[in-house]
């Protein structure tokens, strides 16, 4: 009876987000209503999900449909570009550090993940994350818990993962270039998002959405 009061209720939640999510991921093409149902699937678990696009698809625009309409709504979505962070402080970005870890490190400083505590944390272009770094990734995500630079104590992490990529990551482990044990680790759900020329019929929707 509990099981089916509980699905009564997820069902019930789904329509009522329903109408929002066309305001966030535009579009009429079957693509993109199968894609928004996707995402309301996914929306309340915990599941890692890899989200595969081309550049300016709108995968950040999935990764915060996936938060927005999911049980931790309230909490943060912390976002970082993994191509945009320099690799000499890609650690301390990442686990932050302690008062003294290194030279320049006057304060401590909460890293990504400690900040992206009970809520989302997305890592976006996830293919550019030097390799030394990965297997640190890799087992803070086993773990489940951070260790500042500087720091021997452990911090917990309760967070949902969700990464994106533009590029094949399957080929990028084939080639050396990215950990495969971090890749099925990130990769427990994949959602594609198509192009624009797969999805003509959205193109005026598009333009009346950007015009206004």
């Amino acid at each position: 009876k509990y099981g089916l009061v509980k699905e009564n209720r997820e069902l019930r939640q789904r329509l009522t987000d329903a109408p929002a999510i066309d305001q966030s991921l535009i579009g009429n093409s079957p693509v993109i209503r199968r894609l928004r149902e996707e995402i309301l699937n996914l929306a309340d678990t915990d599941a890692a999900v890899l989200i595969q696009g081309e550049t300016g698809t709108g995968k950040e625009i999935v990764a915060r449909c996936l938060h927005r309409f999911g049980t931790r709504r309230d909490r943060r979505f912390v976002a970082v570009n993994c191509a945009a962070v320099p690799e000499s402080v890609f650690e301390s970005e990442l686990f932050g550090h302690e008062r003294g870890a290194f030279t320049g490190a006057e304060q401590q400083r909460v890293g990504r993940f400690e900040y992206a505590h009970q809520g989302v944390l997305f890592l976006d272009e996830i293919g550019s994350m030097p390799p030394a770094l990965q297997s640190k990734v890799l087992r803070t995500l086993q773990e489940r818990e951070i260790l500042r630079i500087g720091s021997n104590e452990p911090q917990p992490l309760d967070i949902r993962l969700i990464c994106a990529t533009n590029t094949n990551l399957r080929d990028a482990c084939r080639a050396g270039q990215f950990r495969e044990d971090l890749y099925y680790r990130i990769n427990v759900v994949e959602l594609t998002v198509p192009p624009l020329r797969d999805r003509d019929e959205d193109v005026l929707l598009l333009f009346d959405y950007f015009v206004g």
